[in-house]
């Protein structure tokens, strides 16, 4: 009889085009299906009745053998009927080898009940350095306190992600590992036909294209980073050349970007491409990618950017374990939008290099990192990346 596959639970809010989730299933393609298989725990609000509406990667995770579970969304005040939910759904469901939260806000509610399920590994994974704004993000700092006793292994991305989640000092703890968000570099690698192919279909051959992939919301700083290219495309005007700036990506903050481009009077350049399947197309078409994010744990987008060979100018309260090239350059969004343009405006002549090997030299390639996992879902051994 063919052994089954050990099967993984990952934690999450939802499967959209998030970075959490891209970094996840960009581990699935390339983890061996006959030994793992993933299956998700997902959010959503259940108080209006409707069914959950499928999300970006629910095709490819079924049509990968993935389950796709829900739990009902966290709101603070609905705490017992939260714990309520998760201790049934573990009841119910127990045959993990690994219950892996990338969702921490919880963790230390869905964690416990887990191992009171039985589950022989739980794992909670830092995937951001900051919080939200207001009680919300209260109550995550007050929620993460007890997860570094809580779980068998502590995961971050970085060490920013890992100090606010875990706490100061969790470096020290034997639990504690850092993993880099890896990508499929190979993806990524610059290709000039298909910069020209889709610039052409864009309309935007002539044009001096700014980039930035990421959801709609606080942490990206999308107002800023609108700020800083209305004074590019100005100063670029002046001399006789077409700017643009290309937003991909979705979320709640689009309607006030957007509203903001009108009254900065660049509204006809500032293109939203929404979520792509093949983003990685995008980061060829670009000339610059801008990333002024309030926080981050360490976002792959600057690697993909770095990987398709593109000058990076980006905040510099983002970890720097992600500068990985001399692409990089941190500033601080405290500084002027005059002064970040200032400084793309003065960088834009370069070559575009082929910078694969450098990504995977780094430690940020998934294959290798996919390994890795493998053997600790299997077998409980996990070998450091640094």
């Amino acid at each position: 009889m063919k052994e089954q596959p050990v099967r993984v639970l990952h934690v999450l809010g939802g499967l959209g085009l998030g970075g959490a989730e891209s970094r996840i299933m960009d581990l699935y393609r390339c983890m061996d299906r006959e030994k793992v298989q993933f299956d998700f725990l997902v959010h959503q609000a259940l108080d209006n009745g409707r069914e959950r509406k499928p999300e970006f990667y629910d095709e490819e995770v079924m049509a990968l053998g993935g389950k796709i579970y829900l739990l009902p969304k966290f709101k603070i005040y609905n705490y017992l009927e939260y714990k309520r939910a998760v201790r049934n759904f573990f009841q119910e469901h127990h045959a993990f080898a690994v219950v892996q939260g990338h969702m921490t806000s919880t963790a230390s509610i869905y964690l416990p009940e887990a191992g009171r399920a039985g589950i022989p590994v739980r794992c909670a994974h830092a995937r951001s350095a900051g919080v939200d704004r207001g009680p919300k993000g209260v109550a995550t700092r007050m929620l993460r306190l007890p997860l570094l006793k809580q779980a068998d292994y502590c995961f971050a991305c970085s060490r920013e992600a890992g100090k606010s989640v875990f706490g100061a000092g969790w470096e020290g703890s034997p639990k504690a590992f850092l993993i880099p968000n890896a990508i499929d570099a190979e993806k990524f690698r610059y290709k000039e036909t298909v910069r020209n192919r889709l610039r052409k279909r864009l309309e935007i051959e002539d044009s001096y294209v700014i980039g930035h992939v990421g959801r709609f919301h606080y942490a990206k700083n999308h107002e800023f980073l609108t700020e800083i290219f209305a004074r590019l495309h100005r100063n670029l005007a002046v001399k006789g050349k077409r700017c643009v700036l290309l937003l991909l990506g979705e979320g709640d903050g689009m309607e006030n970007v957007k509203a903001q481009a009108k009254e900065l009077g660049v509204a006809e350049d500032v293109l939203f491409m929404g979520n792509r399947k093949n983003v990685e197309d995008f980061y060829q078409a670009f000339d610059f990618f801008l990333f002024p994010s309030r926080f981050e744990g360490l976002p792959g987008t600057v690697v993909e950017a770095q990987a398709a060979g593109l000058r990076c100018l980006i905040s510099d309260r983002i970890t720097p374990e992600v500068g990985l090239s001399g692409l990089v350059h941190f500033e601080s969004i405290d500084k002027s939008p005059d002064l970040w343009a200032e400084y793309v405006e003065s960088h834009l002549a370069y070559g575009r290099e082929d910078m694969c090997g450098i990504i995977k030299e780094a430690g940020f390639d998934v294959r290798e990192q996919a390994l890795k996992l493998e053997e600790f879902y299997c077998h409980g051994q996990l070998r450091r990346w640094q």
